[in-house]
């Protein structure tokens, strides 16, 4: 099993990213979190059932809806819908889920890890690695 070090480099070297609960709300993290992999050049897909778009792109209701797989899925939800977006990912086949500071779970960590699902979680913000991969 890979170290969380690695999880994150591995993670931010990912071209395609899906941003489970993107918002239309630009002051909210899940509207910043898909600007961001956006404005650092990364493929990215808003997920939110809620929206029809999301800074102009078509916003997607699920994973199972999206045009392509991502190599990544960045959860920026309560934990509970997390622990929901696991099984998700799992049939879907998508192996690495970064979940943003207040949308993980004990639940969410141990149901990825028992399907192969990668993670990082508990802490590092995918915006603030942006940066810093950006710039090593």
């Amino acid at each position: 099993m890979a170290t969380m070090n690695e999880n994150i480099e591995k993670m931010l070297a990912a071209k395609t990213f899906a941003v489970v609960g993107a918002s239309t709300n630009p002051e909210k993290y899940g509207y910043l979190v898909y600007r961001s992999l956006k404005t650092h050049g990364k493929t990215a897909y808003p997920i939110n059932p809620r929206a029809k778009e999301i800074d102009g792109d078509t916003s997607y209701p699920s994973v199972a809806a999206l045009p392509e797989k991502p190599d990544v899925v960045v959860a920026v939800v309560p934990p509970a819908i997390t622990e929901t977006l696991v099984g998700e990912l799992a049939e879907a086949g998508i192996r690495n889920l970064w979940m943003q500071e207040g949308a993980e779970s004990a639940t969410a960590i141990e149901a990825a890890e028992e399907a192969g699902i990668a993670t990082v979680h508990s802490g590092p913000c995918i915006m603030v690695g942006l940066r810093t991969h950006q710039r090593a």
